[in-house]
């Protein structure tokens, strides 16, 4: 007998370490970057995303010499840079990523960030950063 293939809303993802059943079907938004409030996570570093079901788009500000301490996390990201510029360490090289270019970083991969001028990029996050929504990513906050 054949195994019956799961639908979406049946599908299991990683979250955190843990299984957790996909939330549903995936929802038509709209929003304007003007409506989703900014989160000051430090004098240096700014930031406001928006959660789909499966993914997460992140709009990060960041002022020279702001630095993302060294972390990695579950998620595969993709961050494109809109202006400035961010200086990447990242298996074991570094670099730099000028605005209209873009990094993809593969889950589980160590790496530290340094703008080397006020530097706007978005990133985008498979599945959605759960540590950023429940505001549990102390990594980010209150550092240079």
């Amino acid at each position: 007998m054949a195994a019956r293939k799961r639908t979406s809303s049946e599908r299991l993802h990683k979250v955190g370490g843990k299984k957790k059943k996909a939330a549903g079907k995936a929802k038509l938004k709209y929003i304007p970057w003007s409506s989703v409030p900014i989160e000051d996570l430090h004098p240096l570093l700014q930031r406001h995303f928006v959660v789909g079901r499966d993914i997460m788009l992140a709009r990060v500000l960041m002022k020279k010499g702001c630095i993302v301490p060294l972390h990695s996390h579950h998620n595969e990201q993709v961050t494109y840079i809109l202006e400035g510029a961010l200086k990447f360490w990242i298996d074991g090289k570094e670099i730099v990523v000028n605005a209209g270019e873009v990094l993809t970083i593969p889950p589980h991969m160590p790496h530290k960030a340094e703008a080397m001028a006020d530097t706007v990029d978005l990133d985008v996050f498979n599945p959605p950063r759960e540590d950023w929504i429940s505001k549990t990513d102390k990594y980010l906050r209150g550092s240079k």
